[in-house]
Parts: structure tokens; C-alpha cells; sequence
């Protein structure tokens, strides 16, 4: 006999995502359509569309590609695609997704180079402009723009100023901070920036996107490592039919263009970015109060993700605290800094000022229970 499912209940997802969603977002799956039929065609054509319109670029100079799997798929279709045989990628690191990069770059088999710094440090301008002048080799720069490892927002614009400098490529992983962060991907220099459905446009996981500069992706046909993410022939399959070369995640990507509409609804990514911002303001102080630090410091800390020392007690378990959370349905993230006991709370998806303040009762009630000392 089949054991049946219990009814599931929707927890809060303080995480970096996925995150919590709309329910018009989460309805919007309820369409079940062909791949190849008019309707979705155009759905497709109106993403393509908007993400460009997001991006403040013109389409004459820029393109949206899109592309099966999470934000990982879209940076290995990147890195896999764009960087030619005799290559050399520099890869600017200071957390798990910079390191995930390198890991990519590797597997490839790719010539590269890494500049890594402690999962709680800014990279080094003056030290990426000495790696750039001393090592000409290097025809590629890959970075993350928000690390979600401690939460930092790397100073990308000043990095792309670099990079232009020398006449390198630039790669941007903005997985966690499209849709929430101004970027001003022309005067940034950003050949190719990736991001995801499932973060801060606030859509489902299933599929990632790229939004790539035309005069750097037609250099690249023919270079690619990878059949499936192959990113010159999608782009050239999305241009010449509208289609995906294979079968696409129909119900995410009408789940995308619903989170797109209702973006626009609240006033675009700047609005979206004061929530954020706002949520974050709120939880920092909150937490502050009952006696948690945040490991980063104001100035580099971001408005995503907020990593918090464990607090020096010895009643503390992050396991217990994740379970009462749970229970209480609310869910936080352990941390993944190097040699730090900390974790994450983000401040992204659809939650608002309320939902901090629930959240930070909860865990005030729940360390009560732990029998920390808050006072």
C-alpha cells in the first residue's frame, strides 16, 4: 500500500534561496502548456524582453539568454562556452560560490588562476590590478557580486573598471543580487552576468538566465565544452525560433513571468531593494538586542543574506534552534563560512517587516527554552 503524504505546510524561508514566493506566483504553475505552442513562445519572448528592460541595456547591444537549471547551471554554461581553448581565467574569491567557480574551472579543465581572500574579506583592488598588469596571460575575470558565504557585496563596478582596463572579459555571478541591486552592467563592463529564477525577481527554481554582451558572445560560437550548455547555440536557437534547444521548465518560466509582473508592481528593483533593505536594517538590530553579532561589519555587509556569530554560551545548540524554528515554521540557514561558527538569515523573498519581527520572537522564545542567557 502507498503511504500517503501528509499535507504540507508552507514555512517562511529566510534562506538565500529558494525563497518564499507569492501564492499568485505559485499559482501561476497551475498552467499546463506545450513547449512549442504560440502561447509559450511568446511568454519566453516577453522575459528575454524584460530582463533586458531590468538590466537598463539595449537590445541591440545586449541579449538575455535563457537556460535549463539553477544559477550553478548558468555560471558552468559561462564558463564552459566563453572562454576560448587557449584561455585563462582568473577567478576573485572570498567565499563557497567563488570557490564553486574555481571548482568548475577546474573540471573543465580550464587554464585559470585564483585570487582568494577569507570568507569575510573584500578583494583587494590594488592587488587585482597587480595580478591583471604582471600575469597578461589572464583573458577572463570571473567574480561573485553578492557572496552569500558572509553576506558581503563585492565592489563590482570598481573591479569591471579594472578589467576594462586591461581588456580583459568579465564574468558576473549575480545569482543572489539581480533584482535587488542596482547594476549598471554597461558602465560596469560586465560581458556576462548570471543570475537565477528563484532569488530576488522572487520566481521558482528551474531555470538560470544570462545576460551577455553581443560583441563578446559572438566570438564564442564553436568554443563551447558542453553540449546541453552550449550558450552561443541556445542564444542562436532563442533567436532564430523562439524555442529552447530542449525540453524547457514551462511551469517555472510561467511562475517567472507572474514574478517579473508583480516586480514591476512594487515599483521595480529599486523598491524591491528598499524591502530588502529594510528587512535587513530590522533583523540587525533585532538581533543585536537579544545579543548576536553579525560577523560582518556595516560597511560591507549587504542587504541579501546576514551572517551571526554562535553566542558565547554554552546552552547553544544550532541544531536545536534550527528544529524549534522549524517547528515553528520558520527557516534559517547554517552557516558555510571557513573556520567560523556562525549562520544565515536572509532577508530576500516575499517577506516583509512582520515577518522579521515573528521571526526574531521566535528565536528569542526558542533560546529562552535553550536556557540562554539573552539579557
Amino acid at each position: 500500500m502507498t503511504k500517503s503524504l501528509t499535507p504540507h505546510k508552507d514555512k517562511t524561508l529566510f534562506t538565500p534561496g529558494p525563497l518564499t514566493t507569492s501564492s499568485s506566483v505559485k499559482e501561476a504553475m497551475l498552467t499546463d502548456c506545450s513547449s512549442r505552442g504560440v502561447f509559450f513562445i511568446d511568454l519566453i519572448k516577453n522575459i528575454r524582453q524584460e530582463l533586458l528592460s531590468l538590466s537598463d541595456v539595449q537590445s541591440s547591444n545586449y541579449t538575455a539568454i535563457l537556460m535549463q537549471g539553477s544559477g550553478t547551471f548558468g555560471l558552468e554554461s559561462v564558463i564552459t562556452s566563453t572562454i576560448a581553448e587557449e584561455g585563462h581565467l582568473l577567478i576573485i574569491i572570498n567565499g563557497v560560490y567563488g570557490r564553486r567557480a574555481h571548482k568548475i574551472a577546474q573540471t573543465l579543465k580550464i587554464e585559470n588562476s585564483v585570487l582568494e581572500y577569507n570568507d569575510d574579506q573584500v578583494p583587494d583592488l590594488e592587488q587585482i590590478e597587480y595580478i591583471l598588469k604582471e600575469t597578461p596571460e589572464i583573458t577572463d575575470v570571473m567574480v561573485v557580486h553578492s557572496e552569500t558565504t558572509a553576506g558581503i557585496l563585492n565592489p563590482v563596478n570598481k573591479i569591471g573598471k579594472l578589467v576594462n582596463k586591461y581588456q580583459k572579459n568579465f564574468i558576473v555571478d549575480a545569482v543572489s543580487s539581480f533584482g535587488a541591486v542596482p547594476i549598471d552592467i554597461e558602465n560596469w563592463h560586465i560581458d556576462f552576468l548570471v543570475s537565477s529564477s528563484n532569488k530576488c525577481i522572487e520566481g521558482v527554481p528551474g531555470f538560470s538566465f544570462v545576460i551577455a554582451k553581443k560583441e563578446a558572445l559572438e566570438k564564442t560560437a564553436g568554443r563551447s565544452r558542453s553540449l546541453s550548455l552550449d550558450l552561443y547555440s541556445q542564444w542562436k536557437g532563442l533567436e532564430d525560433n523562439g524555442q529552447f534547444r530542449f525540453t524547457p521548465p514551462t511551469h517555472t518560466l510561467i511562475a517567472f513571468n507572474q514574478a517579473l509582473k508583480e516586480l514591476n508592481q512594487e515599483g521595480g528593483i529599486e523598491q524591491r531593494m528598499k524591502r530588502y533593505q529594510n528587512n535587513s536594517k530590522i533583523l540587525i538590530a533585532a538581533m543585536k538586542r537579544l545579543g548576536f553579532k553579525p560577523v560582518l561589519p556595516s560597511e560591507t555587509q549587504g542587504w541579501i543574506i546576514t551572517s551571526f556569530y554562535y553566542p558565547d554560551d554554552p546552552n547553544f545548540d544550532f541544531d536545536i534552534l534550527y528544529q524549534k524554528l522549524s517547528e515553528l515554521d520558520f527557516i534559517i540557514y547554517p552557516g558555510s563560512m571557513s573556520n567560523l561558527q556562525c549562520f544565515r538569515i536572509g532577508s530576500i523573498g516575499r517577506i516583509f517587516e512582520q515577518d522579521i519581527v515573528k521571526l526574531v520572537w521566535a528565536i528569542e522564545h526558542s533560546c529562552q527554552e535553550m536556557g540562554l542567557d539573552l539579557s
